[in-house]
């Protein structure tokens, strides 16, 4: 195949799988031979052939079998000036063979072999997380509202709301949700028919069928499920065939009753490109906000883990503190903050160490400044302001009318929730006020926010916009 082939069939994937896709995943890809039916290409690093092999193989092998290229699967190696090892594939190591060199042979039907039988296998063979369960799932406030509604799905039963949807940012817990969800029905009802995927691999077997003229196939494999779970829906967002095509099946599916689960990464009604009848069909079951996690989850989710780590590295001693001090710092993604802690007993392990807080900061100093606050006093002052509508030197100044007083004791407590600054230093930001007095608006705050839904939610929306 030329290069010149290889740019026209680029620009073909560009216009189906979209620009983010494009430029993060297929752009960096760059052809190198077509090798006794496999097409081999080179790829910077270990992972992103992993991730072209499992999202994208079926789309370039199809292009490459209508560009008139004899090909039955495709191959990554990783580039020679790159330090990453070469992909490892065991599944292809087992179908075809070990690879020459340092070839992994990334397998995927050929478009014109595949039959909607095959294509709906494929979808249920999909792996789910066995980590990903209840029983694993740390509650906290943030997300027991979550937690509660994905129990009552996976009990099974009449559905009750349809849609569940759960949305949340990076690593707040949706596909772990929609993994124990999956469990769940399948332990109480092996017959059903569980369907798990991601928005991605909706579109990609949408645009498979279409070109093989399957739309019937398609169409009838989808809407046969009893349980439909489809994950990271915002990825649709500005495909509109794909778009169209998932009202449709999932109206059909709702007129038979049958259970649909979505997550995204925002609410239906902020996702930028997405149609107003999808959103309007989202909107229509139950809604499920996670929220970012508080320090005493952040702490729960990581005592669990050292009980789970406690099975590989039994002997390993972790001082007090060191949990709570990673709690606080690590707050923003609890992936970053699992990792964080794998991190830290393996190395403690091989440098044969307790895990002191000596040891936290030397071995995740990179993860630690990454976390770091960085926001100031003045951008909350400043938000709260705009907020309530006052000015920023009524905040610090020295009135004391309700209308002032109460958005600067919610600024004082996210001062002092958000930032790093002691009660003294926030009181000088706060015109030149005592420490006993921002302490008191910070208690205040906190017995507010249990019986005043209004403040509870003011400062919700605050926090989550500060953080954004």
């Amino acid at each position: 195949m030329t290069e010149e082939k290889w740019g026209q069939l680029r620009n073909r994937l560009l216009k189906t799988v979209g620009q983010n896709n494009f430029t993060t995943w297929i752009e960096p890809l760059e052809f190198d031979a077509v090798d006794g039916g496999v097409a081999v290409f080179k790829v910077p690093t270990n992972f992103m052939g992993n991730y072209v092999s499992q999202n994208f193989a079926d789309l370039i092998l199809h292009e490459l079998t209508m560009s008139g290229e004899q090909v039955q699967r495709l191959a990554f190696r990783v580039a020679a000036n790159s330090p990453a090892r070469p992909v490892q594939s065991a599944a292809a190591a087992e179908a075809y063979g070990s690879a020459d060199g340092d070839v992994a042979v990334m397998t995927a039907p050929a478009a014109s072999s595949s039959s909607g039988k095959d294509t709906l296998e494929a979808l249920q063979a999909a792996p789910l997380d066995p980590r990903f369960t209840f029983d694993s799932f740390v509650v906290g406030k943030p997300n027991e509202l979550a937690h509660a509604a994905a129990r009552r799905v996976g009990e099974g039963g009449p559905v009750t709301f349809n849609p569940l949807v759960l949305y949340g940012g990076v690593g707040l817990g949706k596909t772990h949700l929609m993994h124990a969800i999956a469990w769940e029905l399948k332990e109480k009802n092996p017959s059903l028919n569980v369907l798990y995927l991601s928005a991605e691999q909706f579109m990609y077997r949408f645009v498979q069928a279409l070109r093989e003229r399957k739309m019937m196939d398609f169409k009838h494999l989808f809407r046969s499920v009893d349980v439909l779970m489809v994950d990271d829906v915002q990825f649709i967002a500005g495909k509109d065939s794909t778009q169209e095509e998932f009202f449709h099946t999932f109206n059909a599916l709702v007129d038979q009753n049958k259970q649909i689960i979505i997550s995204a990464d925002r609410a239906p009604g902020e996702i930028k490109d997405l149609e107003e009848r999808v959103k309007s069909r989202l909107q229509c079951g139950l809604v499920v906000d996670l929220h970012p996690t508080d320090y005493e989850l952040r702490l729960g989710i990581l005592q669990t883990k050292v009980q789970q780590q406690r099975e590989t590295y039994p002997d390993l001693r972790i001082a007090d503190g060191v949990l709570e001090f990673l709690a606080h710092r690590i707050s923003t993604n609890v992936r970053v903050l699992e990792g964080a802690l794998t991190r830290l007993f393996a190395f403690a392990s091989l440098v044969g160490r307790e895990i002191d807080m000596d040891l936290t900061q030397d071995c995740l100093a990179d993860v630690l400044r990454a976390s770091e606050r960085k926001i100031t006093v003045e951008e909350i002052q400043r938000k709260v302001s705009e907020y309530y509508n006052i000015r920023m030197s009524d905040i610090i100044g020295p009135k004391r009318l309700r209308s002032y007083a109460r958005p600067r004791q919610v600024a004082m407590y996210l001062c002092k929730q958000l930032t790093s600054r002691s009660l003294p230093e926030i009181g000088r930001r706060f015109g030149g006020r005592d420490h006993t007095t921002v302490m008191h608006g910070v208690k205040r705050i906190e017995e507010l926010k249990l019986t005043d839904g209004q403040i509870a939610e003011d400062v919700e929306m605050l926090r989550r916009s500060l953080e954004a």
